[in-house]
């Protein structure tokens, strides 16, 4: 039976570090505060707000929504941007995506400023974190797998991490927050050939396919690490939700696993509130 890399130990060891670090802040004057913009009413969005503000307040950091009707107009949802953008006040964005389709969402992302786009919106703040440059803010899925590997104290230099998907919000920022720790990287796709082969060699795998229960004991090998970043639909259980990986066929055979839900998933509010302290720690660093 495989060790299931539970959240709740995770979040809890970040917590303690940043109530202190709020604390800190608080000391000074400040007030580290996330400002959460929300166009419509998606019912992801809305839980997903939720649990950050909960989380939030579990660690003293202030928060603000911004919600707008479906129907704004680009140029009103333009200037609002510009304008929390400009409010001293707030220390991180996070803009909930993908956007009405009417809106230009490209040119909107560039509107947030990097300094404080803790989620990785903007494509300059993506494009520090491929230059290892750390005044940009990886988006949150990533670093809590990062936050996870850590914590469990699972080693990554020299080990080969496979990473099956290629997005820009999870598979390649992972594979570069990986090879920063001086792993050697392998970023599959569904057009990979003999996927299941190239999965099994890893050290490490890391699911961020999309696809409910897609990695199954054919992926994986005894002794490997695997972290399921996936959150679907349960296909055989109505309501319910699973990962990317059939934990069924692969937690028998494998050393380490993450479950879903209670795995990385869990994390990702803790370190969007963790990358609004560190933007506000930043920001009054003089």
């Amino acid at each position: 039976m495989a060790e299931s890399l539970k959240a709740k130990a995770v979040v809890d060891s970040i917590k303690a570090d940043l109530v202190q670090r709020v604390e800190a802040l608080k000391a000074r004057g400040i007030t580290p505060k996330l400002g959460i913009i929300r166009v419509g009413a998606r019912p992801d969005d809305l839980f997903y707000e939720g649990g950050a503000k909960k989380t939030a307040d579990s660690i003293g950091l202030a928060h603000q929504v911004f919600e707008y009707p479906e129907d704004i107009s680009q140029e009103d949802f333009e200037k609002a941007v510009l304008e929390i953008g400009a409010n001293k006040e707030i220390n991180g964005i996070l803009m909930f995506a993908p956007l009405p389709k009417h809106l230009n969402e490209k040119k909107i992302r560039s509107m947030i400023p990097v300094e404080k786009d803790v989620d990785c919106m903007n494509l300059a703040s993506a494009g520090k974190v491929f230059a290892d440059d750390e005044t940009g803010f990886p988006p949150c899925t990533p670093t809590a797998c990062m936050e996870m590997i850590k914590f469990y104290g699972i080693p990554l230099k020299g080990k080969r991490v496979v990473v099956v998907g290629r997005s820009l919000v999870v598979g390649k920022p992972v594979a570069m927050l990986a090879m920063r720790e001086h792993a050697t990287i392998t970023i599959c796709h569904s057009r990979t050939v003999n996927l299941p082969a190239v999965c099994a060699e890893a050290d490490i795998l890391i699911a961020a396919i999309g696809r409910a229960k897609m990695i199954d004991s054919s992926y994986v090998k005894p002794g490997q690490i695997v972290i399921d970043v996936g959150i679907n639909p349960d296909p055989d259980n109505p309501g319910k939700y699973c990962g990317d990986v059939d934990f069924a066929s692969v937690e028998p055979i494998v050393d380490k696993i993450t479950p879903v839900p209670g795995g990385v998933g869990s994390v990702t509010t803790i370190v969007l509130c963790k990358h609004t302290v560190m933007a506000c720690e930043m920001q009054h660093s003089a």
